[in-house]
């Protein structure tokens, strides 16, 4: 059984990349698949920190991972697809490569632009980055 690590933040191209695995799971059969969100870590300057708790960043930190994991859970949960799904925090490609290694993954399946603005600038910064740091084959999804 091929285990897929599948990378989302929530951006309808993550979606298409959800949709890419369930199409892949019909062709292929049973996979595993590991969902994953990677949150960045936060940027603090100077007094910030005094004004949000570090316990209240945390919990919005796991906030927005829900919610950018949801979607793909429940269209894979509707098509039938097994699969885990974890919240990391971390530089994303970084944590992308880390996790689909530590989860022995064969493929890492993930859209090519994400919900960050600057990274729509060019065909996905984190996708590009994440082909550079793993020796996996990376399939990207528009």
């Amino acid at each position: 059984m091929h285990r897929i690590l599948l990378p989302v933040d929530g951006s309808e191209s993550s979606l298409h990349a959800v949709d890419h695995v369930i199409g892949l799971s019909q062709e292929l059969g049973p996979l595993e698949v590991r969902l994953l969100n990677v949150q960045e870590p936060p940027i603090v300057y100077g007094e910030v920190a005094v004004y949000v708790s570090e316990r209240a960043a945390e919990a919005q930190r796991l906030d927005a991972s829900e919610r950018q994991l949801a979607d793909a859970a429940r269209r894979l949960k509707e098509a039938g697809v097994p699969f885990t799904s974890q919240a990391r925090e971390g530089h994303v490609a970084d944590e992308i490569a880390r996790v689909a290694e530590e989860e022995a993954c064969q493929a890492i399946v993930m859209g090519t632009h994400g919900m960050g603005a600057v990274g729509n600038l060019v065909m996905g910064s984190v996708a590009t980055k994440v082909i550079h740091r793993t020796r996996l084959p990376v399939t990207l999804v528009h």
